[in-house]
Order: structure tokens, then sequence, then C-alpha cells
């Protein structure tokens, strides 16, 4: 049900993204290429990493891809090892309920575990009280006492430029 995510997973990969971004009502600001996806997953020096869920049948392909979970390498500081950061996190709506998010979360948790990592983090919009739900029914807790803070666009550009106004 859960795998590594293949370059041939690319354009699910890319759709779901989409999907994705559709449901939190910001397809508008997908513009990420499936070329740069594939660089960010596969190319030369990686920093992503994606694994998918399939739905369960018999045909011994491992199924149609329904869900993904995209996640990069954080550092804490206070602890003195890496954690993961999950970016993205889902399953398509009509598949929900099949287990497949949780069997997600559960192979990441397996894998700090695994590899000494003492955090799992991710974010999740406040108006998404299904999955903030879920996420809480897993034994996640919210970290209300932290705003994140983002910079895109003219302002990251400005910042980066070396003129520091923004």
């Amino acid at each position: 049900m859960i795998r590594i995510a293949t370059p041939d997973d690319i354009p699910v990969l890319h759709a779901l993204v989409r999907e994705l971004a559709a449901y939190e009502k910001a397809l508008d600001e997908v513009v990420a290429s499936e070329e740069q996806l594939a660089e960010a997953l596969f190319g030369d020096r990686p920093a992503a990493y994606a694994h998918v869920a399939t739905a369960d049948d018999d045909s011994g392909d491992g199924g149609e891809v329904i869900g993904f979970a995209l996640w990069f390498l954080n550092f804490s500081t206070w602890r003195g090892v890496h954690g993961i950061c999950l970016e993205d996190l889902y399953v398509r709506p009509e598949r929900r309920g099949g287990g497949h998010g949780r069997a997600l979360l559960t192979e990441l948790a397996r894998i700090c575990v695994e590899r000494g990592y003492e955090r799992l983090e991710w974010s999740v919009l406040d108006w998404n009280a299904p999955s903030i739900a879920f996420y809480e029914s897993l034994g996640a807790r919210p970290q209300d006492e932290w705003t994140v803070y983002r910079l895109t666009d003219g302002a990251l550009a400005s910042l980066g430029g070396g003129d520091g106004a923004v």
C-alpha cells in the first residue's frame, strides 16, 4: 500500500500536488513543473523525498497511486538531530477513510524511529477540521505558540538581492 516514489510516478505526483492545491483553495499558486519535481526528488542532489499510497489490487504492479507524502529533512538545534518535515500529505477524496493517510504517516514515523530522528512535523490549514481531527487522533498536537512566516516573490527577491528593502 505504501512505497517509495520512483521517477515513473512524477506525472501522478504532479497531478496530486495540483489536486491538493485545489483542495486548499490555492491552485493558482502552483507553478512547479513535472521537471522541477523530478529534479527535486531524483536529480543529482535530491532535497526532497516522496512516498506514495497505492490502491490495493491483485495485479502485482502495486496498484494505482491514490495519495502521497512529500517530505524533507529539517534539523533541531535543541535536540541536535534531524527530523522530518512533511511538506504535503494528500489522499484523493474518494479514497479517504481507507487507512492510506495513516499508513503514509506511519511510514514516516518508522523512518524517524529507525534513523534516530526525534520530530515529525507538518503544517495544516486552520480551517481544515477533518485533517486536524485525523492528526489529533494519531496523537499529534498543534504548536500554537509558533507562527509560520514566509518570504516569496518580490519580498524574497528584494531581500535576497541585497538591498534589504521589502
